[in-house]
């Protein structure tokens, strides 16, 4: 399986549901340097099992929409919106963050990643058209 479609197939899983999304994709050794509204963190395999944990008690689904999906070897670089609906309104998704991610594989799971987000602002017609 190539880095690309280890990352899509990634993206494609169900993160909202899935208890083993950290043990299918990500290398035991991983980390993801996230800077977001909340500040820079490093996040370990443990802290990303934690967070995931912590996503499938609040939201009913995730789903992304990419703009770039570009492979470079083991590196895949993708930008994408994440929208999401919460389990109290499963039926009403919205836009949650705009995100740009490095991925680097190894082992054929993410082993790093360098991720920049921001929070999605509906109420801005051409920043959600850029994402489009």
């Amino acid at each position: 399986m190539s880095a690309k479609d280890i990352v899509k197939g990634f993206y494609d899983s169900d993160l909202a549901n899935d208890p083993d999304v950290i043990s299918k994709f990500f290398h035991k050794e991983c980390q993801l340097h996230w800077t977001s509204s909340q500040g820079f963190q490093i996040l370990n395999y443990n802290d990303l099992f934690v967070f995931f944990e912590q996503t499938r008690k609040a939201y009913d689904n995730l789903r992304f929409e990419f703009t770039h999906f570009i492979a470079a070897g083991t590196t895949i670089i993708t930008r994408h919106t994440l929208y999401g609906s919460i389990i109290e309104d499963a039926s009403n998704e919205s836009a949650l963050g705009h995100f740009s991610t490095i991925w680097e594989v190894k082992d054929g799971k993410l082993y790093r990643g360098y991720e920049i987000s921001q929070q999605a602002d509906e109420s801005n017609a051409q920043s959600m058209a850029s994402y489009s």
